[in-house]
């Protein structure tokens, strides 16, 4: 991507008008506008119907955040394990939100003898959650604190629940895990009678699909309908895939990534028949985290792109697509707003981001003009 103007970096300028900035992507002329410029490890963003964010911050902390940037923590949030790359991650209201003021929460939790992600609903009355229920707890606890996927999408009837290996690459083939796969659940926690492992002796009922390394991304198509999720490889081997029931991901006998350090190979090569392959694969990996599919009417020329958050080399990656297929990929904004962490398409069609960092940005991307 190629900037129009030569301008300081964001970091030096958060919080500041940037109102006469402007970029230029292969498709579009944008400006970026700084909502938020002091939250602490920012890692998902909700649209409330009333214009106001609900952002989740790795610390334990839900904020909502005002049209004016004005930022009010938000009481009653479960206790959550601040650890490595845990704390609280997700956050999502449910598709009924506007009659039930219910959000759901994905977070990590535990103590010495253990930590794993969990999923909790709640009521959103005014600045405090009310009616905590633990709907989910991955099992077993395990110590360390990486790879807690985490995140939240839902389809008719139901609430999907991505999860990583928990740094144990032997979680990913265990079907008597939860780690290392997409969960399916009732929106209450129940599990789906039509789960695809439901009667299988010793495999948890709730898996939706096994052999996904560390997904922190996942979105359903606004159109179609369909599940799409992103997760990091190792040293490479980042894999955009289409999640499908019972399907197999291949982590660890099939990868595009190598070993850290060494380079050593992992597993049995790039594909093997009976594990689905990805759509994409990024190798340098980019570290990707959240993504969205653009379909709105602030940036036509964007329509059909997916977009993805990048942490290691600090940009935002727009895949154009072609049905199931990536025919092109661009990379904007590289280090000019720090590690992007979520992204999302707000209502008004503006594309919004989060920046991993303490004090951490909540910014949209404005068409210039």
């Amino acid at each position: 991507m190629k900037r129009v103007l030569t301008t300081l970096s964001l970091c030096l300028v958060a919080g500041a008008a940037i109102a006469d900035e402007v970029y230029r992507s292969e498709k579009h002329e944008f400006r970026v506008e700084v909502i938020a410029d002091s939250l602490r490890f920012p890692w998902a963003l909700a649209f409330l119907p009333n214009g106001d964010y609900l952002v989740s911050q790795r610390p334990g902390i839900l904020s909502r955040v005002g049209a004016d940037g004005s930022v009010s923590d938000i009481d009653g949030v479960p206790e959550v394990a601040v650890t490595g790359q845990g704390g609280l991650l997700d956050v999502a209201l449910d598709p009924d939100f506007a009659d039930n003021r219910q959000i759901y929460l994905c977070y990590a939790a535990g103590d010495f003898a253990g930590h794993g992600t969990e999923l909790a609903r709640a009521t959103l009355a005014g600045e405090r959650l009310e009616d905590l229920e633990v709907l989910f707890v991955a099992e077993p606890k395990v110590h360390g604190g990486r790879h807690f996927g985490c995140r939240i999408v839902f389809d008719a009837g139901h609430v999907y629940l991505s999860l990583g290996d928990r740094g144990d690459m032997a979680n990913g083939q265990d079907l008597g895990t939860h780690h290392a796969g997409v969960i399916r659940l009732g929106r209450d926690g129940g599990v789906p009678h039509d789960n695809p492992f439901v009667d299988r002796d010793g495999a948890r009922p709730e898996l939706f699909t096994l052999g996904n390394r560390n997904p922190q991304g996942m979105t359903r198509h606004p159109r179609t309908g369909v599940i799409w999720e992103i997760e990091h490889g190792p040293q490479g081997g980042d894999e955009l895939n289409i999640i499908e029931a019972g399907a197999n991901y291949g982590w660890p006998v099939v990868t595009h990534g190598v070993q850290y350090g060494s380079g050593a190979p992992i597993g049995e090569g790039t594909s093997k028949e009976g594990m689905a392959d990805p759509v994409h694969v990024w190798v340098p990996s980019i570290a990707p985290s959240g993504m969205a599919f653009y379909e709105g009417d602030a940036f036509p020329g964007w329509r059909d792109s997916l977009f993805v958050g990048a942490l290691k080399f600090r940009l935002l990656v727009r895949l154009e697509m072609n049905g199931d297929e990536v025919v092109a990929e661009e990379r904007m904004l590289q280090d000019e707003l720090g590690r992007i962490r979520d992204v999302r398409v707000g209502p008004d069609g503006f594309v919004y981001l989060l920046t991993d960092a303490d004090p951490g940005l909540l910014v949209r991307l404005v068409p210039a003009g």
